[in-house]
């Protein structure tokens, strides 16, 4: 697994949402866009970051990676699709351009952190408040990709100017934790009158910080992290139950009852931070860390993943699940972001579990593995498209036994790069399954490139324009769409293809 495993949306509401239906599409691209002018000044003037390179934008990617030594290539399981160098190839030119098209437009010089409103055709446009989940993910993205992008510093400068916001504008000098929303100059936004802070935005600084720390050496970086992680097992840690509670008033009290009808624990908030802690564990190897997160992996694949290979959404503090199966439609439909089949969380949560198994040592992990690749199996089976490619956003049972049926047709971009990444991944490890996931690879390829890729303005759609044909005049960017998900998956999957090529 030593191959490249280093590896959610809707306006901001009271809940962490998890999904952004075709409806919600149309609510958020009406939403607080209005044209207004965004005052800029400068990169000579701004003190925490360095000129961007020109050659940024036309580098290499590929640095370190000299594709003139690649052998013959094998698509036997790939009919009738691209190639494997031609996906190489592509996905280094997608990658390219997914760090050009948000640096240095989304750096704000003048009170730090990034720009999180962004319109169709690239220009800022928006309210700009910032959310620690996004200001987190692009201080991650930015740092792990300097591991990539070897012979560029830029993006350190540009991890280093986002940390500086973290830890100055984000992080509560007063009670601890990190605020969940700020205003573009860093002022707390409250919730109906309170600050409420989110374990799910706390565990993306952690995974920000621990990877700016591994890749600039930063102490301070470093020991933020380890003071984050405290004040979670501090307040948001169930010692009773395991796992964490999600919701927390701003002096740390958990909301063991959830808040304003989200329930107290959820599958999302637990995966991410399964993932902080793979990040924290791997450059901070701490015995409390190191429990934690296996019992984290536990958790989200025994108590979270059901028998059939997909996650339930919502429990109790003491983990029953919530479910509305058996309501009637007007309150199954109501309660929709609380229950229903995430395709996307599957296949990204297989990846996710993985990763921590790899990362916590285990040998030979085969419970892990078997459910990794059962969760995979039911996305293809029962939330891909197999006619156009693609996997819905999302399903439901509305039975025990099944069998599931699609009630979101649309198809969000974060799910469509999770799946490219984790049908490559399960590929490499069962390469004569009868699954084929090399073919779906190609094929899930071909559909982001067709339907997601915007050939005109760059970079990628919200969704899928096969089911949302004017999705290319919604936003490039929100609070809750960066270049995390791409940005992973795309150095995930040009990581193996490198790899295997060489191998052969």
């Amino acid at each position: 697994m030593k191959n490249g495993l280093t590896f959610i949306l809707s306006a901001f509401i009271t809940f962490t949402p998890f999904l952004f239906p075709q409806e919600k599409y149309a609510q958020e691209s009406q939403k607080g866009y209005t044209s207004r002018e965004i005052k800029t000044s400068s990169h000579e003037e701004n003190t925490h970051i360095l000129k961007l390179h020109e050659d940024l934008c036309v580098a290499d990617v590929s640095d370190g990676m000299d594709m003139a030594e690649l052998p013959g290539i094998d698509n036997s399981q790939c009919a009738d699709q691209p190639s494997r160098d031609t996906i190489y190839y592509e996905m280094q030119r997608l990658l390219k351009d997914e760090f050009a098209k948000f640096y240095p437009l989304s750096i704000d010089t003048v009170y730090g952190g990034f720009f999180s409103d962004i319109n169709y055709k690239w220009e800022l446009e928006g309210p700009q408040n910032k959310m620690i989940v996004t200001q987190a993910r692009h201080v991650w993205s930015t740092a792990n990709a300097t591991h990539y992008f070897q012979k560029d510093t830029t993006l350190l400068k540009i991890a280093d100017h986002g940390f500086i916001f973290l830890k100055n504008k984000m992080w509560d000098k007063e009670y601890g934790g990190f605020y969940d929303l700020v205003d573009r100059y860093g002022e707390p936004i409250k919730e109906s009158g309170t600050i409420i802070k989110r374990a799910y935005g706390n565990a993306f600084a952690i995974y920000g910080l621990a990877a700016y720390y591994h890749a600039s050496g930063d102490t301070v970086a470093l020991e933020l992290a380890k003071e984050t992680f405290r004040w979670l097992e501090k307040h948001s840690y169930d010692y009773s139950f395991g796992g964490y509670f999600q919701f927390l008033q701003r002096d740390g009290t958990p909301l063991k009852e959830g808040y304003r009808g989200a329930p107290p624990k959820d599958q999302n908030s637990t995966i991410h931070i399964l993932e902080a802690f793979t990040e924290l564990y791997k450059v901070w190897p701490d015995t409390i860390v190191k429990g934690r997160l296996a019992s984290l992996l536990q958790i989200v694949r025994d108590v979270i993943t059901t028998k059939k290979g997909y996650m339930v959404l919502f429990f109790q503090s003491d983990w029953t699940p919530v479910s509305y199966r058996d309501s009637n439609s007007v309150v199954r439909e109501k309660n929709y972001e609380y229950d229903h089949v995430s395709f996307g969380h599957d296949v990204e949560t297989a990846y996710l579990m993985l990763d921590a198994s790899e990362t916590l040592g285990l040998k030979l992990d085969t419970v892990t593995l078997t459910i990794a690749k059962k969760m995979v199996d039911h996305t293809l089976n029962d939330g891909w498209d197999q006619e156009h490619g693609g996997l819905f956003d999302g399903g439901y049972y509305f039975t025990v036994d099944g069998p599931v049926s699609i009630i979101r047709k649309t198809k969000e971009w974060w799910s469509q790069v999770e799946a490219l990444n984790s049908f490559l991944m399960m590929s490499e490890l069962f390469p004569d399954d009868g699954m084929r996931y090399y073919d779906k690879f190609c094929r899930q390829f071909s559909y982001i490139e067709k339907y997601l890729i915007d050939q005109e303005h760059g970079s990628w759609y919200w969704g899928g324009a096969d089911m949302v044909p004017d999705i290319k005049y919604y936003p490039k960017a929100s609070v809750w769409k960066a270049n995390y998900h791409t940005s992973r998956a795309l150095i995930n999957c040009i990581t193996r293809l490198k790899k295997k090529s060489l191998a052969r």
